[in-house]
């Protein structure tokens, strides 16, 4: 996902830091120093950081280094952040690979024959990973890698597109106004696609009790224009797990000529390991294309996804194109062109080090911190939304019991947890939930039970604190954290002329999206 930002005018970056004030240098001094001494002690430490316009002259290297790294030492702590399903920890070995592969262009085949072959037998692991049919007859299925999951949803919803209009065509039937069916619950990247490649969406919504698609419902939606069904392994609100199998067998069973695309962004590296038994993949008759984040809980960092589809014939031809790039033929379906290799080297050495056994463990220990912080969340009198025993992604979504009758909400908690710099978003659920608000706590690896119980203790904390104030207190005090220790709101890569469109569900409907 990439910000829209402005280009400031002249006379917006000549602003004082201070409202009402003067602008300020700190005065010249006769011993002005290029770098001799220390970082601090050269004049580069006593100017502004360059911000809108290229500096006629460099900087020698280690105040650069300096420099920027203190700036970004005013991020957060990723370890803290409970709100990214994003890897944060990766073994120094695998990152000295990745560090040393940063200069290859992954989609230089010629040149570098090794990293494209080590993308192909990720293909091939995580393709029969997803039971992709490997022991029929007929053409082989076929797979790609992603800068994330978003690409790899992009280039689904094209295949299914363009194999709905070649078979409409093929019938005489027109071929003008393609929709498809999915969860309110969904992840912007599927808006996004279907505006841009300009498909109807048709909701199937979520309810008070209800936070994923309902089966029946769905497939009522599907209608002859229907270019196939978006079914969620692990929504990013509650973690749990759509019912494919159910979506499946109805369309068998009333002979709806539909498929079904899996968005196993998050659950596709957990599924497998916690519920080995739960048919959702290519297991099912009408799967024929499957997505999965290798920087979620495929424990690469950031960005790396994949995609496969069942068989050549779910995707078309003509979305494929053959090039000769540097001497090397390739059939090439993405949404970019050149891309390092780092991130498909970090995913290959997951796959070889941790192996089934490996993935097993960190899933499996996952599973067991997530139902223990859901238990002690109880216990504090929250409502658990997510599922347990492996029924869901290892996450926690919860809220306030109504019962409870708190004189604050959700926002107030993340706001007070924000002091304590921890990372735990609220959000305004799907449309049609009664504007339901919830807290999501998003389980990593490196989320140890020993960090839970420090959670635990700093929510226990936060809520007495809250108990114990009254509701123009908790009104200060969330616009002081609002406006001192978070940047909700302050952001600079929003560009004005597009703020509050009103065509996406957040626009409509005031969801907020949950974080991936």
């Amino acid at each position: 996902m990439v910000h829209l930002t402005s280009i400031p005018k002249d006379h917006e970056i000549n602003k004082p830091l201070v409202e009402g004030l003067d602008k300020l240098n700190l005065g010249t001094s006769s011993t002005d120093d290029t770098f001799t001494t220390t970082v601090y002690g050269s004049r580069f430490a006593a100017q502004d950081l360059p911000k809108h316009e290229m500096p006629e002259c460099e900087m020698p290297k280690e105040v650069a280094y300096r420099m920027i790294k203190d700036d970004l030492s005013l991020d957060g702590n990723p370890m803290l952040n409970l709100a990214s399903f994003v890897t944060t920890f990766m073994e120094k070995e695998v990152e000295d690979l990745m560090t040393e592969s940063f200069s290859k262009n992954f989609i230089d085949y010629e040149e570098y024959p090794q990293s494209a072959d080590i993308q192909n037998r990720c293909v091939s692991m995580i393709g029969r990973l997803f039971n992709a049919p490997v022991d029929e007859e007929g053409a082989a299925a076929v797979g790609t890698s992603t800068v994330g999951s978003s690409e790899a949803i992009m280039l689904a919803v094209l295949a299914m597109k363009k194999r709905w209009q070649n078979a409409r065509k093929a019938a005489g039937k027109p071929f003008d106004k393609p929709n498809i069916v999915m969860s309110s619950a969904v992840q912007v990247c599927w808006e996004k696609a279907a505006r841009y490649f300009e498909v109807e969406e048709k909701y199937v919504y979520c309810t008070p009790e209800r936070y994923v698609i309902d089966p029946e419902e769905t497939v009522k939606l599907v209608d002859e224009n229907t270019i196939g069904i978006c079914v969620i392994l692990g929504t990013t609100y509650t973690g749990e797990y759509e019912d494919a199998k159910a979506v499946n067998d109805l369309l068998i069973e009333k002979k709806i000529d539909t498929v079904i695309h899996i968005d196993a962004a998050s659950g596709g590296f957990v599924a497998p390991f916690v519920v080995p038994e739960l048919e959702w993949d290519f297991r099912l008759e009408k799967v024929v294309s499957i997505n999965t984040s290798g920087h979620k809980y495929g424990l690469v960092y950031p960005g790396v996804g994949w995609i496969v589809w069942r068989a050549p014939e779910y995707l078309p031809k003509e979305l494929v194109f053959n090039i000769n790039y540097l001497g090397a033929d390739q059939a090439s379906f993405t949404l970019n062109f050149s891309k390092g290799a780092s991130q498909v080297i970090g995913q290959y050495y997951q796959l070889i080090r941790l192996g089934k056994h490996g993935y097993r463990a960190i899933m499996t220990n996952l599973t067991r911190t997530a139902d223990y912080l859901s238990n002690s969340l109880e216990q504090l009198g929250f409502v658990i939304m997510s599922k347990k025993n492996g029924e869901g992604l290892p996450l926690v979504a919860f809220r306030f019991d109504t019962k409870s009758n708190k004189h604050y909400d959700e926002f107030a908690l993340a706001h007070q947890l924000r002091g304590r710099s921890w990372v735990v978003p609220a959000y305004t659920m799907a449309p049609h939930t009664e504007d339901l608000k919830m807290l999501r706590v998003v389980v990593r690896e490196d989320f140890s039970k020993s960090r839970c119980d420090q959670l635990l203790a700093d929510i226990k904390l936060c809520i007495q604190v809250l108990d114990d104030m009254d509701k123009d207190t908790i009104k200060k005090n969330m616009e002081y954290i609002h406006a001192h220790a978070t940047h909700s709101g302050k952001s600079k890569h929003n560009h004005p002329h597009y703020r509050k469109e009103k065509h996406s569900l957040q626009g409509k409907t005031g969801k907020t999206h949950a974080i991936c």
